[in-house]
């Protein structure tokens, strides 16, 4: 098979090295992971959902961050994966997280409602259940209050269409008015774990915005360049995309 296109279906995600993702990108938080946590903190301060909300991290992946970000405004937190690798290391790290994920939680912690949650850890543990289901088929029982998905719909196969489905897939889990946040890799090539290579669709801020706008309001598109001299995480990519908004009425 052509590696250079795949789509999601022809990828084995069993073999996903969840280990060694978070080591390469999570192990040290990065500036720019730092400012796009920063940005969703006061994304999700702006527009709160309802009181005691359901949230949903779609592709939860070797990242806890997303999680953190939703911490104080749910009762209930679902953490979806499809890959047997990151469904058994996101238990491990809901069960007690690596404290190497403190400083992404000091970015939140002196804000507005972080700052009445004293121990994450065990907050974490207490609303947060992982499940393996796939993106392109999961029905859940009742929508989502609010929600992410960080570097999954660009990052799942080479197919531009498998990226709008599964950008609309995450927009259909949402309640009307479920403010979320949406990250990418800019113009990504593909990408490497454990020695395997993974695939990936080119996308820039105006293949977001034409899947997001009519779905969205009050959308606004974020960009983190690679460029020379900002200390990309790794060659291949153009940038890092954050879309946030709320779920249109």
């Amino acid at each position: 098979m052509d590696v250079a296109r795949r789509r999601n279906g022809d990828v084995d995600w069993n073999t996903f090295d969840a280990a060694s993702y978070y080591e390469f990108n999570y192990r040290t938080m990065r500036s720019d992971d730092q400012r796009f946590l920063a940005a969703v903190r006061d994304h999700f301060a702006a527009t709160p959902p309802i009181t005691g909300a359901s949230g949903v991290d779609l592709g939860a992946g070797a990242n806890l961050y997303p999680a953190f970000a939703m911490l104080p405004y749910v009762a209930s937190l679902t953490l979806l994966d499809y890959s047997h690798s990151n469904v058994r290391w996101l238990r491990e790290q809901v069960d007690f997280y690596d404290r190497t994920w403190d400083p992404f939680w000091a970015t939140l912690r002196s804000h507005g409602r972080y700052r009445q949650i004293d121990d994450p850890r065990a907050a974490l543990r207490r609303v947060a259940v992982v499940l393996r289901q796939d993106l392109f088929t999961f029905a859940p029982e009742r929508l989502y209050d609010i929600g992410t998905m960080f570097f999954v719909a660009e990052s799942i196969s080479t197919s531009p269409e498998e990226f709008r489905t599964a950008l609309r897939r995450f927009v259909g889990l949402l309640a009307v008015g479920a403010p979320f946040a949406i990250a990418f890799m800019e113009n990504s090539l593909g990408y490497t774990v454990g020695g395997r290579p993974f695939p990936a669709v080119q996308v820039d801020h105006r293949d977001v915005r034409s899947v997001l706008s009519p779905l969205t309001e009050g959308l606004t598109v974020h960009h983190e360049s690679s460029a020379i001299g900002t200390d990309p995480l790794r060659k291949g990519y153009d940038g890092m995309i954050l879309a946030l908004g709320r779920k249109k009425v």
